[in-house]
């Protein structure tokens, strides 16, 4: 019992710190929906303090230059959704802001970007390690397929569950590893994307209570985000690991290669 405690208390402490990021984008909108700076609308506020965060992140050495680069890129796609499904009528930011493009304020972005800052934290404190981890060919087609099917379901259907299905079977064998100090847990990589992607709902429901975007229903009161969402963060939650995993795979093979000569050079010398 005491070495379960143990383990419980290293888990939620690393979890914890695998959170910072987005426990700044909280915080951020819950001090800006209470306290209001003249001349300095909502979302730009909570833009420049996203900026000051990720700033110290670098330089506190929260984060590494490879996580950051990571975390760009999910900018980068985060944006992009954010920027078609406004126009497309999905969700919408109502309030006024100098750093809104076609109605997206800019802060968004770091919303889908500290998800893989919690997934490069978590990979980094826990150890992360894949067993049974598909050819890299299924991985990247199922995440291209899911991340277009954000777009194309508003005019050829929603093909999420057959995707869904899919991932199941690609990843069956799939097992994610990771450590507690001197204890080591596994878990299927599938349960894995379902966990986080369900508290990412729960932080969603958070978030449109605090005003960070509002859907159609919410627009005369908040009401509880429809328990469908969980599958949209499921399957971004896909993405998300399928791109990490895939770069540190390229990376650790990048790596690998560069010390395989000098290794060879010295057995020769």
């Amino acid at each position: 019992m005491r070495k379960a405690l143990r383990n419980l208390w290293v888990f939620g402490r690393e979890e914890a710190l695998s959170c910072i990021f987005p426990v700044i984008i909280f915080a951020s909108l819950g001090l800006t929906k209470l306290v209001h700076l003249p001349y300095i609308p909502r979302y730009d506020l909570i833009l420049l303090i996203c900026l000051i965060a990720q700033a110290g992140m670098l330089f506190f050495k929260l984060e590494s230059l490879d996580e950051f680069k990571v975390i760009c890129l999910f900018h980068i796609i985060g944006l992009a959704l954010e920027l078609y499904k406004v126009h497309m009528g999905s969700w919408a930011y109502p309030g006024p802001g100098y750093t809104k493009i076609w109605g997206v304020p800019l802060y968004s972005g770091f919303m889908y970007a500290s998800v893989a800052s919690y997934i490069c934290q978590a990979w980094r404190r826990l150890h992360l390690s894949m067993t049974g981890w598909p050819p890299s060919f299924w991985p990247w087609l199922i995440g291209i397929a899911i991340y277009a099917n954000f777009f194309t379901h508003h005019y050829i259907g929603d093909y999420r569950y057959v995707l869904i299905a899919v991932l199941i079977i690609v990843f069956a064998r799939t097992q994610v590893h990771y450590q507690l100090e001197e204890s080591s847990f596994r878990m299927p990589m599938v349960l894995g994307f379902f966990l986080v992607g369900f508290f990412i709902w729960i932080a969603e429901n958070i978030s449109t209570l605090l005003g960070a975007w509002r859907y159609p229903n919410q627009t005369a009161a908040w009401a509880m985000v429809h328990l469908g969402k969980i599958t949209s963060w499921f399957l971004l939650v896909v993405i998300s690991i399928i791109i990490v995993a895939q770069l540190k795979h390229i990376k650790g093979e990048r790596d690998r290669r560069k010390v395989l000569p000098k290794a060879q050079q010295e057995i020769s010398s």
